[in-house]
């Protein structure tokens, strides 16, 4: 879910790309300094909490302070309609964790929306886009995987054990422990089926990232501060030490 701050953010991070500063000495040098961070996670390991520390963490210390960090999630669904002048209606057939195959099919038969695969292919539109300013951390929705050929982008995967997951989402969302165990089941399945049928990837290959982090052992403000500075010391690394 995102925070009223995380959605000023994001407002803010819109604003400065497209009324960027006029002085020379802020922004990206060529393009060097640029960074990105995707973060793929099991439901309930605190994607967001540690995706919004991350971005506090990397405006205090990355380059070019002048345009915020912004985290895109569950508002990248408005950003991609907005990109691709789609009517809003299209944002419940969008989620990654739907795991209906045959409501997917069915939907698309009878024309309810678009196909499926047009709109993952405007969503990775949209995810190379925001990569491409630099300056996002976007959660999920493949964009490891849609990112994996641009070099400056730090790839995470986000774990932990279910028992602490099923606490995490029970005190979210204020349900039961058994409403947080199906919840977590649906969206886990959903994701997996996601990447899989999408771009033929298993989530859970330990070589589609740079980093995996278990929150159960790593508190959420250690897991932004070490991918943090993991995230800056491979732009400051020679690029043979990092491939």
């Amino acid at each position: 879910m995102n925070t009223p701050a995380g959605l000023d953010r994001c407002l803010a991070f819109i604003n400065c790309q497209i009324s960027p500063p006029k002085s020379p000495t802020v922004g990206y040098r060529n393009g060097e300094d640029r960074l990105a961070v995707t973060i793929s996670r099991q439901a309930g390991s605190g994607a967001h909490a540690v995706a919004e520390k991350l971005a506090d963490y990397l405006q205090a210390h990355a380059p070019n302070p002048a345009c915020p960090w912004a985290v895109f999630d569950r508002n990248l669904v408005e950003k991609v309609l907005e990109d691709h002048k789609l009517p809003s209606h299209l944002a419940k057939f969008m989620p990654e964790d739907r795991i209906s195959e045959v409501a997917d099919t069915m939907d698309e038969l009878f024309g309810l929306h678009p196909s499926s695969w047009t709109l993952v292919h405007k969503t990775a539109e949209t995810i190379l886009q925001l990569a491409q300013l630099g300056n996002v951390i976007i959660i999920g929705r493949g964009a490891n995987v849609i990112t994996s050929n641009l070099d400056y982008v730090f790839h995470v995967r986000l774990v932990g054990s279910l028992e602490k997951r099923i606490r995490h989402v029970q005190e979210m969302r204020q349900v039961s422990a058994k409403e947080a165990a199906a919840l977590i089941e649906k969206e886990d399945l959903g994701r997996r089926r996601f990447l899989k049928k999408y771009f033929n990837k298993d989530i859970d290959d330990p070589l589609l990232y740079h980093l995996t982090i278990n929150t159960d052992l790593v508190s959420y403000d250690n897991a932004a501060r070490l991918i943090g500075q993991a995230v800056l010391l491979r732009r400051s690394a020679p690029a043979a030490a990092i491939r």
